[in-house]
């Protein structure tokens, strides 16, 4: 079944490069993020897992936890761990699956049902729908999923944008405008009337359109 917007993150236990990992108890009460690799070894991936390395600090200081999956055993991931902090000048700071039985694939709905049980003899290619982001809220509900094709690296500055979004919205009536980045004028939503607004944002607003109320950012 197609996980969409708040449903619940699917609850796994798993075998990591730093141990076996309960999902949402290793997520405890914060954020998560998880991306999914294709395969060990291959060129993106390497130098996406070294930038999410070099980004630990800014994930850190929202409070969210970042884990990558791999269709790989936990042996083929420690042997890459030593390639990606040659590329990045910084270690794997952060867990990654091994996913040899593609079953968390499947559970996540990035593998069909019928895809086998073993990543072994399996190439890049046969997982590439194994490229998704989700961040996960502290519920445990997905609040964004991402898919992206093989040859295109993520962008985790925009990752990290939508986790801003999203924190700021979970606790606000607000949402964010297109190319909205931390600190700017955000939107106040069509479900507070302007009674409500006056109570709620008491230095004002600007009405762009009666559907279109522009205020500042409330958490600063």
């Amino acid at each position: 079944m197609a996980l969409r917007i708040n449903d619940k993150a699917p609850d796994f236990t798993a075998a990591t490069s730093v141990g076996t990992v309960k999902f949402h108890e290793w997520m405890g009460d914060g954020w998560a993020m998880l991306f999914s690799h294709p395969k060990d070894f291959t060129p993106v991936c390497a130098t996406e897992l070294g930038h999410v390395a070099q980004l630990s600090s800014e994930f850190a200081k929202r409070g969210c936890k970042v884990i990558g999956l791999s269709v790989d055993r936990v042996e083929d991931h420690l042997k890459w761990a030593s390639d990606i902090e040659d590329l990045a000048g910084t270690k794997l700071n952060f867990p990654l699956i091994a996913d040899e039985d593609l079953s968390i694939a499947k559970l996540y709905d990035m593998l069909p049902a019928e895809d086998g049980v073993s990543s072994v003899g399996r190439t890049a290619a046969d997982n590439q729908t194994v490229r998704v982001v989700f961040l996960i809220a502290p519920d445990k509900t997905i609040k964004m999923s991402l898919a992206y094709p093989m040859s295109t690296g993520r962008n985790f500055n925009e990752l990290l944008r939508v986790l801003d979004s999203c924190q700021l919205t979970a606790k606000y009536k607000v949402g964010t405008p297109a190319n909205w980045n931390q600190g700017e004028d955000v939107i106040i939503l069509p479900s507070v009337d302007n009674d409500a607004a006056k109570e709620l944002f008491p230095g004002g607003w600007d009405t762009v359109k009666p559907y279109l109320r522009k205020v500042k950012d409330p958490s600063k």
